[in-house]
C-alpha cells in the first residue's frame, strides 16, 4: 500500500470511536510532511517561508495556503492523477478556483459519512435539490455531492429543480400527504430558496410536514439578490415554510468536507475538520483556542477562518479562507461573521452576522 493510501486509511479510520481524540493532530503533521513532499506549489510556498518541514511538530504550527492560490496554480500532489476539476462559481471575467479531485469514490464516502453523522441515514431522505446557479454549470462540487446523495436515498422523489418552481411546490405539497416517515430535504442556494419564499406560490400545505421538513441553504446571492444578514434570511425562510430553524451547509469547492449547522448560523464539524482561527492582522500568528479564561458564559474566540480538511490528501489539507468567524471553543463549534475587505464574493459564505 502507497503512503497515500495508508493516509486515505487514516482519514477513515478518524470515524471510529475508539480512535483518541488527539490523533487528529498527529494525522494531520503525517499529511503535512506528505503534501510539503509531493505537492510542488506547496512545497514553493514553503520554501519561500523558509519552512523546514520536518520541524514542525504542532499543528498550529503549520502553515495555511491562501485560498486564492487555487485559482492560479494546480494544487495537487505529484502521486494523484486528476480524475475530475471541480470549479467556484463567479462573475464574468473573474478567475475561479479549481480543485482537483483524484478519488472520487473517496469523496463520495467522506462526504455521504459526515452529512449521515449529523442527519441520520441517507435512505430515511428525499431530497429536493434547488440549486439553479450550481446547475448551470458542469463541474460544481455541491451538485456532484448531492447528486451522489440523492443516488442513495433510492427515492424516486428525490430529484433536482433548476427553474421550475411550480413542479418542485408540487412535490412538497404531495410529500406533505403521504404517510410517510421519511424525512424531506430541501437543499438550495439562498437566493433560490427565498425567490421560493416569495414566489406567491401556496405554501401553507407544508405545515403538514413541518415534522419531516429541513431546509438547508448553501449560502450566496450570486449577485442575484440584494445582501442580507443571516437573521433576516432566516426569518424570511422560517416564516415562508412554516418550520423554527434553517439549516446550513458550510463548503467549498477548495474543501472535500462539510460542517453542518443545525440552527441560527453555529456550526459542528467533523472528525476530519478542524477550524484555527488566525489573527485579523497577522496571518501567520493562530490565536490559542484552548486552556483560555472563560470570556462570560463561553469562550469565544473571533478571527481568520483556517480550515484542516484531512480529506483533502491529494490536493492540500491546510487552507487559508478568507471568511471571519467565531470560535466556541467549550464545543468547538464556530460560525461565520463576515468576510475580509476585497476578498471574493464566494457562493457558500455571504451571510454574515
Amino acid at each position: 500500500m502507497s503512503i497515500r493510501d495508508e493516509l486515505k486509511s487514516a482519514v477513515i479510520q478518524l470515524g471510529d470511536a475508539s480512535v483518541r481524540p488527539h490523533d487528529f493532530e498527529e494525522l494531520a503533521l503525517e499529511i503535512f510532511r506528505f503534501q510539503a513532499a509531493t505537492n510542488f506549489i506547496y512545497k514553493e510556498y514553503l520554501s519561500l517561508l523558509n519552512v523546514n518541514s520536518t520541524k514542525i511538530n504542532r499543528l498550529e504550527k503549520i502553515p495555511f495556503l491562501p485560498i486564492q492560490f487555487f485559482k492560479h496554480h494546480k494544487i495537487v500532489s505529484d502521486a494523484a492523477p486528476t480524475q475530475i476539476v471541480f470549479e467556484s462559481s463567479g462573475t464574468t471575467g473573474d478567475s475561479t478556483s479549481k480543485h482537483l479531485v483524484s478519488d472520487l469514490p473517496f469523496y463520495e464516502y467522506i462526504s455521504q459519512r459526515i452529512f449521515e453523522q449529523f442527519y441520520g441515514s441517507l435512505s430515511e431522505f428525499h431530497i429536493l435539490a434547488l440549486l439553479p446557479s450550481y446547475l448551470e454549470r458542469n463541474n460544481s462540487s455541491l451538485v456532484y455531492m448531492v447528486q451522489s446523495f440523492i443516488y442513495r436515498t433510492y427515492s424516486k422523489e428525490s430529484g433536482f429543480y433548476l427553474k421550475n418552481t411550480s413542479e418542485l411546490v408540487h412535490q412538497l405539497r404531495q410529500l406533505s400527504n403521504q404517510n410517510s416517515r421519511r424525512k424531506v430535504l430541501l437543499i438550495g442556494v439562498t437566493f433560490a430558496l427565498l425567490d421560493l419564499a416569495e414566489s406567491g406560490e401556496d405554501l401553507s400545505f407544508m405545515h403538514n410536514l413541518k415534522d419531516r421538513l429541513i431546509v438547508m441553504e448553501t449560502g450566496g446571492m450570486k449577485g442575484r439578490r440584494k445582501e442580507l444578514l443571516r437573521e433576516e434570511v432566516h426569518e424570511i425562510l422560517t416564516s415562508a415554510f412554516g418550520i423554527e430553524k434553517i439549516h446550513s451547509e458550510y463548503g467549498m469547492t477548495e474543501l472535500l468536507s462539510q460542517g453542518y449547522s443545525k440552527g441560527d448560523g453555529i456550526f459542528e464539524l467533523p472528525q476530519t475538520m478542524k477550524v484555527l482561527l488566525r489573527e485579523i492582522n497577522d496571518p501567520f500568528k493562530i490565536i490559542p483556542t484552548i486552556n483560555l479564561p472563560a470570556l462570560g458564559s463561553k469562550s469565544i474566540v473571533r478571527g481568520g477562518i483556517n480550515v484542516v480538511d484531512l480529506a483533502n490528501i491529494d490536493s492540500c489539507c491546510f487552507i487559508e479562507t478568507q471568511d471571519l468567524g467565531a470560535y466556541n471553543t467549550e464545543n468547538q463549534s464556530f460560525s461565520i461573521i463576515g468576510r475580509f475587505d476585497n476578498s471574493d464574493i464566494r457562493g457558500c459564505n455571504l451571510m454574515v452576522v
